[in-house]
């Protein structure tokens, strides 16, 4: 695996001061931000002098009931190009629900929601991740997320589901110690036993951010420092592997440059003091070929594509080694021969290739999947029951944290409209997002809400009325409003009508 080394997440509020930063080794950037053919002058800088960067995405939802949308993956693919990174990251969580398997509306959820760790779950999510590596040019990897919410019925523990999760894909871990944090405070879950359990050898860096805490809920901000238990928990990961990178996720409310650089020292120096005593770094593992066998024969469906391939099991029994995470060599790395002679071997190639024969269809499993993912949804956004066994005050939270996410990010795409409200803003998006739920991006989001505004008579003041009503007009075509006078005449009828 590629060393990164120390690394901070890059904004375009805070790209000068990164790149004045001493000690940044790499730089992370929301894959959705990133316009291949346009990128920004700071990231292309920051390339320049050799700092890598790392596309991270928000929107693919591999954790949902759907396969990954083609268009979103190359987009991702192209903005890995763009960049030139060695890899790319995403989720585990789903973001949006409905649609054709559940033959209801469409919702988007506006922000990651945890996948319930059960059998079915892993199915989809192992299948989803597979299509995904198949479209990405470089490898994969997967970041365990924050949860307010618990689904009932879970069959595993967080360790033993991204365990799995590796060992049937071979995609890489992006282990979120603050969300280990998050999850231990919300949901009870020890992050020791979670590090016991999770293969620590599969991580391909490291995310630590800050929250805080209201009402005994931790709220995963990015826009706080780093709390001690956070680096008690970074510092934990370190003493059992020495992570490839760590990287310092602020989304909003950036402190002064001299304190960013304060946090990156403080997790640096956490993760030095407690390396001293651990093997290198996380690297590809191998095991034996009796433990690639025994591990085969405890998965019923690969042991019987065994039995029918005599040949192939010959074959796996006389090969000395077997990959037991395997991934494709990132444009800045050189494949280690021996892996990649292992990889290659014609046993694990016909071992592989006879499970995946037989590997079951994932459909029943999507639908049951489908239907509980847009339960849930449904309930957070849309106002709809409280599935069975969920706790109605958590969900509660959770839809207001929604909401108010909606509200952060609409305010940022759409920055008139909190600048033409101004305190009313925030207060009339929240009670606008309780009872209509997201069915299409953050820019169809704000063109919605400023339409409800104008159409429901909420605005009182005539002059914030006329400015919201511009707003719109300019916005809701497909093109930019014509300039000719008759058309300036047309716009100027309408609003005459909205305004009755």
């Amino acid at each position: 695996m590629k060393h990164l080394g120390t690394g901070i997440g890059w904004r375009p509020e805070i790209a000068a001061a990164v790149e004045g930063m001493p000690g940044i080794d790499w730089v992370e950037a929301v894959a959705e931000n990133v316009c291949p053919g346009h990128l920004p002058e700071s990231l292309v800088r920051l390339r320049e002098r050799g700092v890598t960067v790392v596309p991270h995405g928000v929107s693919l939802g591999l954790g949902g009931a759907d396969r990954p949308d083609e268009g979103k993956l190359a987009d991702l693919a192209a903005a890995v190009e763009a960049l030139g990174s060695p890899l790319v990251t995403e989720h585990i969580a789903f973001v949006r629900a409905g649609g054709a398997l559940t033959a209801s509306p469409r919702l988007e959820a506006g922000h990651l929601l945890p996948v319930p760790r059960t059998r079915d779950a892993l199915d989809v999510l192992c299948e989803n991740i597979r299509i995904a590596q198949d479209a990405l040019p470089v490898p994969l990897a997967v970041e365990n997320i924050a949860a307010l919410i618990s689904w009932p019925g879970e069959e595993m523990t967080e360790g033993q589901f991204l365990y799995d999760l590796a060992d049937r894909t071979g995609v890489r871990l992006l282990i979120d110690v603050a969300n280990l944090h998050t999850n231990h405070v919300n949901r009870g879950e020890d992050p020791a036993k979670a590090l016991d359990e999770l293969p620590v050898e599969a991580i391909a860096y490291v995310h630590v951010a800050g929250g805080f805490e209201r009402d005994g809920v931790w709220h995963d901000s990015h826009a706080h420092a780093v709390p001690p238990a956070v680096l008690a928990i970074l510092s934990d990961l370190s003493s059992r592997v020495r992570p490839p990178g760590v990287l310092l996720e602020r989304d909003e409310n950036f402190p002064a440059p001299t304190e960013l650089a304060r946090e990156l020292t403080a997790i640096r120096e956490t993760v030095e003091k407690a390396s001293i005593s651990v093997l290198p770094e996380a690297s590809d593992p191998v095991v034996s070929a009796p433990v690639a066998a025994g591990a085969l024969a405890s998965d019923p469906v690969a042991a019987d594509a065994l039995a029918s391939d005599p040949v192939a099991a010959d074959a796996l029994a006389s090969d000395p080694v077997v990959p037991a995470v395997s991934k494709a060599p990132g444009p800045t790395e050189v494949p280690d021969e021996a892996a990649a002679s292992a990889a290659a071997s014609p046993a694990a190639e016909r071992a592989s290739g006879a499970a995946l024969k037989a590997s079951p269809s994932t459909d029943p499993a999507r639908q049951r999947l489908a239907l509980a993912q847009a339960a849930l949804l449904s309930a957070l956004v849309a106002g709809t029951p409280v599935p069975e066994g969920f706790d109605g005050t958590r969900l509660l939270v959770q839809a207001r944290a929604l909401a108010g996410k909606r509200a952060d990010v609409v305010a940022k795409v759409a920055p008139e409209l909190p600048e033409i409200l101004a305190e009313a803003y925030r207060k009339a998006f929240v009670a606008y997002a309780h009872s209509h739920p997201m069915t299409g991006g953050y820019r169809r989001d704000a063109l919605d809400f400023a339409e409800h505004l104008l159409l429901g008579g909420r605005l009182e003041d005539p002059d914030v009325r006329r400015r919201v009503s511009d707003w719109w007009l300019e916005r809701s075509g497909p093109a930019p409003l014509s300039q000719h006078p008759a058309a300036r005449l047309a716009r100027a009828t309408r609003r005459v009508l909205l305004r009755r």
